[in-house]
Parts: C-alpha cells; structure tokens; sequence
C-alpha cells in the first residue's frame, strides 16, 4: 500500500474518531430519536462543514481525496478541534496531498553521551524510542518500574500486559493514556513503519483496555507533568517527569523522573535507590 494511502486511511480513522465524540446537542442539532451509533452521522457533520456527505463519507473511508485547506478548517470548526487536534488534521492531510517516501526500519542509537549522561544522574531516567521502546536507562529508573528487559522493553507494551509494571503505576490509566499520546503521534507521522504497526497489532488483540483507549485516539501528546508509583517497600511517591527530544535522532527522547529536593518524595526516592542497589549487590 503506497504510504500516502496509509496517510489518507488515517485521516479518516482519525475523522470517524472525532465525529464519533461529538454529540448533536454539541452542535445545536435536535438528537432526532435513538441512534445505533454514538456521534453525528456523517450527514450531519458534513451539513455543519458546508460539503457533500458523499465528499466526507470519501474522506472517512481513505478514498482518494485532496482536502483544501478551506475545507480542513471547516471540519476542524464543525469537529470542535482544539489546537493540537487541528494540528494534527492539518498534518494528516498534508501527508495525503503530498505523500511521503515509504519508512525504513532503522535502529535507533543512543549516544555515548546520553549513556553516561544516564549513569551520572541521581534520578530515573529513560531513552525511548519514538514507539517507545527503551533504548537505555539507568539503576534508579530500574528500581522505579523494573527492569526492560523484564517489561517487554517498550513502555506502551508493558503497561498493558505486565501485572508488574501496571501495579506499580498509581492512576494507571493516567499513565496509559499519556504514553498511547506519544504512540498516535508517532503512528501518525509514520504510518507504515512496521515498529508501530506491530506493537498497535500486539496490543489490539490482546488487550480489551488499549482497544478502548487506542479507538478515542487522544493526539495529545504531553510533555510534563506529575505521576504517582506505589512501590511496597517505600509506599507512594510522586514524581515530575518530563520529556526531552535527543539531538540528532529524530523522534527518541529522554524521559526523566524527579523529586524537589527535600521533600518526603526526595526521600523515598533516594531510599528506593538504596534498596535496590543493595538487592543487586546480593
């Protein structure tokens, strides 16, 4: 399948999402009785755009079609898109209008200077790749979330089918939902790359959760905030955690965990370090 047809494919996936949210009250419509499916139908949304419903019904099926930009801001005002979602229909449709060159499924390096970099901080730290997979990470990041190698290597897949790793997050749909993010959006700039499209295969069919959290097709994709793990030995800890691009490798970022220094979170944090260091010296 050529890659612009995967893009045009996921514009409409990403149409039928949206529709799909809104309800006819939303947008000043009389509900007209019981529906079969939750949303607009595609009659209604396309009235609201000013476009045929046949036009629409095209776009949401990946047919061959070049939106205008006109018609993208019309959709994106009849869908009730926030910024970051008319961004992403925007790109989407780009995509579809000028096609892309096939992906290449290329192993992504980390730096010798991020592996030091790692080992030197005295907080968790993470490289993920642009499907989340972890590249490299350091001791205290173990002792937060365990160790890769254990948790499926990639992030996404662990939180879903690792009992171990999905304990240890407090709010687990919280951390879900953030990650799912980073993968729609990676997805989206590259749908053909096999990485993704295998771990999306994966989850779909062995998780009802990420089915039902992958289907709403949430693009935002945050880059701070606070998250709470639950380890036995320390209880609850809350930490801040942000996102940082590599230079020189294009999607992989570095994902790190803090505490503000002398807090109760400080505390347990250095001890979770010091418990696990002695565990790994037995």
């Amino acid at each position: 399948m050529a890659s612009n047809d995967l893009y045009a494919r996921e514009l409409g996936t990403f149409l039928r999402a949206r529709r799909s949210r809104l309800r006819p009250q939303d947008v000043g419509l009389e509900s007209g009785g019981r529906r079969k499916v939750p949303g607009l139908r595609r009659e209604e949304l396309a009235l609201l755009a000013g476009l045929s419903t046949d036009y629409y019904q095209r776009m949401e099926q990946g047919r061959d079609v070049r939106p205008s930009d006109d018609l993208l801001d019309a959709l994106a005002s009849a869908l009730h898109l926030d910024e970051e979602e008319r961004r992403h229909l925007f790109a989407l449709a780009d995509a579809v209008r000028r096609g892309v060159p096939e992906s290449r499924d290329e192993p992504e390096e980390v730096p010798a200077a991020t592996r030091h970099l790692l080992q030197t901080m005295n907080t968790p730290g993470f490289v993920l790749s642009r499907h989340l997979d972890a590249l490299a990470w350091n001791p205290l990041a173990e002792a937060l979330v365990g160790h890769p190698a254990t948790a499926q290597r990639n992030f996404l897949v662990a939180l879903f089918l690792n009992p171990d790793v999905r304990s240890r997050c407090v709010d687990w749909e919280s951390f879900a939902v953030q990650f799912i993010g980073m993968l729609r959006a990676a997805v989206a700039a590259d749908p053909s790359h096999p990485r993704g499209t295998a771990i999306v295969g994966e989850l779909s069919i062995r998780s009802a959760d990420f089915r039902r959290l992958w289907d709403q097709y949430d693009v935002r994709s945050p880059l701070q905030g606070v998250k709470v793990f639950h380890r036995p030995e320390i209880g609850e800890i809350a930490l801040d955690w942000a996102t940082y691009p590599l230079p020189g490798s294009p999607g992989s970022v570095l994902l790190v965990y803090t505490a503000e220094p002398g807090t109760v979170d400080a505390d347990r944090l250095q001890l979770l370090g010091a418990l696990h260091a002695d565990r790994q010296r037995q």
